[in-house]
């Protein structure tokens, strides 16, 4: 699967031009992505200078992307008269989806399963996990009600 992941604010706190704290455990995700055989590609709207710091510091960290700002590393304006930065990815990660960033727990779960967050919401309110295994969560309370 190609994955499309925003750099600041998704991979880092968002403190650009500069590079923020990496966000927790967004790296660790990203890693366990790439050894799963996903295609990471860095969505940002950083170029120049600014790209090349932000894909440094992840490659320093152990996360090397497949392409940054385009769907293959060796497209460009010259080869393809037709180049877009819209990429063609099948997920993208970014901090402005509606509803916000999951945490990269979160994140990973829905890849790896192959879930929607209101799947993994929907197993959590159920007591039910996607093994079918029940949640060891507090027991029902009784109903004063006779029935």
């Amino acid at each position: 699967m190609v994955i499309a992941v925003d750099f600041d604010g998704t991979i880092v706190e968002n403190k650009y031009p500069e590079i923020g704290q990496e966000r927790p455990f967004a790296i660790d995700t990203l890693k366990m992505l790439i050894a799963d055989r996903h295609r990471l590609v860095l969505w940002s709207c950083r170029e120049g200078k600014l790209l090349d710091d932000a894909l440094n510091w992840c490659r320093e960290r152990g996360v090397e992307f497949y392409a940054a700002n385009r769907d293959y590393p060796e497209e460009t304006t010259d080869n393809n008269p037709t180049f877009t930065r819209k990429l063609k990815a099948d997920i993208f990660i970014d901090d402005r989806n509606v509803g916000g960033l999951p945490d990269w727990g979160t994140i990973y779960r829905m890849i790896s399963r192959g879930k929607q967050w209101r799947h993994l919401i929907d197993e959590a309110y159920s007591g039910q996990t996607d093994y079918g295994e029940p949640y060891h969560s507090h027991s029902k309370k009784k109903s004063w009600w006779p029935f």
